[in-house]
């Protein structure tokens, strides 16, 4: 959450030359800084470690204890993947006789070896002592040292090891179905005097150390718990996926304001299978449009596509399909009012029916997606008037709509938190649903 952080002031220092940091990350914001982890001896930038996301860019700098030398890395690849959790593993080893080996960078279990030096060296020199030597030295996770800039999305197992270097292995492995890299609890490990382990477990001690060793940070903000985990990932919105790049994004991805025409999607599409989620409308324009949208019309900026269905907040409902535009449906929608959105994808004519404050406003037939040249539909979010503003949170399952927590939990969530009555039969966008029931 922006402004929200953790930290913690190191009450022992150890060597300073070697650990090892792995963290499981998800962040939402391209345009601006943000801070994963950050550690200085004096409370400014002057003897620090500070890692951080820069425009898709992960930044690392170090600056030794004396203050003097200062070494620099920054990936050349891109990390633009705003559903994805990247697993970042830092291996720092300034002891190793082996110059290439005492700064080892992996992300998701594969190393990363082409860097931006930034005019440093392209080594670390041998015996370089990081903050981490120092009693008293301040560290943070999810805000840089000396600077208000924070972390923007999610993390899950945030983990030091203090004194050893380790692979990946340690913390990851790759799934032997798919071929993609996953979670794995470490076990056997020796964490050291200020090693930690962050698991984020429970919402009213978010900073509890699981690691044996204590070293629990401080909560600073207001933090929230997600359901979102690098095992899985749910829906949020997509700002990368925004045909007029007016939209604003915030709270994870999960709030948008709209500047447009043109809808704005959301990060999980689906084919087949029955969902539900839920968009609470924080502020109104002239026609807010909640709906899905097929891939074949995904670029269009009007609301006219074969493949188009929205309810409107003026009580009518767009059906694509039929090229009749809008007809009469349901009630109208304010500021205030919650949508739920119940998509049943696995009849041979499928169906979408809203939902008002739990109400449900009636079942429309659409088009079969199996019919369909990609059978594909994305969740949309947009207005019918072009250079209209509304606002929406989105509740994909996580139990927050924006920052703010559903009231009461509705029943048959299958895990996941709504505020209604989830129907029957119906999960939320998550990754986890989707290769189950999709």
């Amino acid at each position: 959450m922006a402004n929200s952080y953790l930290s913690n002031t190191i009450s022992s220092g150890s060597t300073g030359k070697i650990f090892t940091l792995s963290a499981w990350v998800k962040f939402t914001s391209l345009s601006t800084n943000s801070e994963l982890w950050s550690v200085s001896n004096d409370g400014t930038v002057h003897n620090y470690i500070d890692i951080c996301f820069k425009s898709g860019v992960l930044d690392m700098q170090f600056k030794l204890a004396n203050g003097q030398t200062f070494m620099r890395r920054k990936t050349t690849k891109l990390f633009r993947d705003p559903n994805a959790f990247y697993h970042i593993v830092l291996r720092f080893d300034s002891t190793n006789s082996t110059a290439a080996d005492r700064f080892r960078l992996y992300v998701n279990g594969v190393q990363e070896t082409s860097f931006d030096n930034d005019g440093t060296a392209s080594t670390f020199p041998s015996d370089f002592v990081t903050a981490l030597s120092t009693n008293g030295a301040n560290q943070y996770i999810g805000r840089t040292v000396g600077y208000t800039s924070y972390w923007n999305g999610y993390m899950s197992h945030v983990a030091l090891v203090d004194g050893q270097s380790l692979a990946p292995t340690s913390f990851g492995e790759t799934d032997s179905t798919s071929g993609i890299w996953k979670f794995k609890s470490p076990s056997g490990i020796t964490w050291g005097t200020n090693g930690f382990h962050l698991k984020f477990e429970n919402s009213g001690a978010m900073g509890t150390d699981s690691s044996g060793n204590s070293n629990t940070f401080t909560v600073n903000g207001n933090l929230k718990q997600a359901l979102d985990t690098p095992s899985n990932v749910y829906a949020t919105m997509n700002p990368l996926d925004n045909y007029y790049p007016n939209s604003t994004f915030s709270n994870g991805n999960n709030t948008i304001v709209t500047n447009n025409y043109n809808p704005t999607f959301a990060t999980l599409a689906v084919s087949s299978g029955k969902w539900y989620w839920e968009v609470k409308v924080d502020s109104t324009s002239t026609e807010d449009m909640i709906g899905i949208r097929g891939e074949q019309t995904r670029g269009d900026y009007d609301y006219n596509g074969t493949y188009d269905f929205f309810y409107n907040s003026k009580a009518r409902f767009y059906d694509g399909s039929s090229g009749s535009q809008f007809g009469s449906y349901g009630a109208t929608f304010t500021t205030g009012d919650i949508i739920g959105v119940a998509l049943d994808c696995t009849s041979a004519q499928n169906t979408i029916q809203f939902y008002k404050n739990g109400s449900a406003q009636g079942s429309k037939n659409i088009t079969n997606v199996s019919s369909t040249t990609l059978g594909v539909y994305n969740i949309a979010l947009g207005d019918y008037t072009s250079g209209a503003s509304a606002t929406f949170s989105v509740n994909f399952g996580n139990g927050f709509f924006g920052t703010t927590a559903i009231t009461s939990a509705g029943s048959n969530g299958n895990g996941s938190l709504f505020e209604y009555d989830v129907p029957s039969g119906y999960y939320a966008l998550n990754t986890k649903n989707i290769n189950t029931y999709g």
